[in-house]
């Protein structure tokens, strides 16, 4: 596989859309090899109070996630774009192993390499305890509602 991950910085709005895009569609994979290339082999993350580096811990992370957070489904939203940075706010909604359903809201300051790969990520997420009647995120988000926004609430 590729080093590169188109689009590439510096973003245009279609672009930074096209990466927010990709990254939620990844993410729904809830494949961490899969996910972890997009990032550069010495990428740096901050996740809620969780400081990582480099694509192993990425992975090791992203499976211990996943293997919490069951039925996992995320949603994303571009906020504002610069250059190589993208700013986004997301969704995600998932059960645990008592089967309490949680949705989490959060913001996402991403940075990239000029072949498109994240170098730096950090989230902030806050989570709610939501019924399963509540959950509004049902698998990955079907082609036709790209690009539109997620609720507030």
């Amino acid at each position: 596989m590729t080093d590169d991950r188109p689009p590439y910085p510096p973003f245009d709005e279609e672009s930074a859309r096209r990466k927010v895009q990709a990254a939620e569609d990844a993410w729904n994979t809830r494949d961490p090899q899969r996910v972890a290339l997009a990032y550069t082999p010495d990428s740096v993350w901050r996740n809620r109070d969780t400081f990582l580096t480099g694509r192993d811990e990425i992975v090791a992370f992203l499976t211990a996630k996943w293997e919490r957070e069951q039925d996992y489904a995320l949603r994303k939203s571009l906020w504002g774009f610069r250059g190589n940075r993208i700013a986004v706010r997301f969704q995600y909604e998932c059960h645990d192993a008592a089967g309490q359903y949680w949705r989490s809201y959060g913001n996402e300051l991403w940075e990239f390499d000029d072949r498109g790969l994240m170098r730096r990520r950090e989230a902030s997420i806050n989570d709610v305890p939501i019924t399963a009647a509540e959950r509004r995120i049902h698998g990955p988000r079907p082609a036709e509602e790209h690009g539109l926004d997620i609720p507030l609430q």
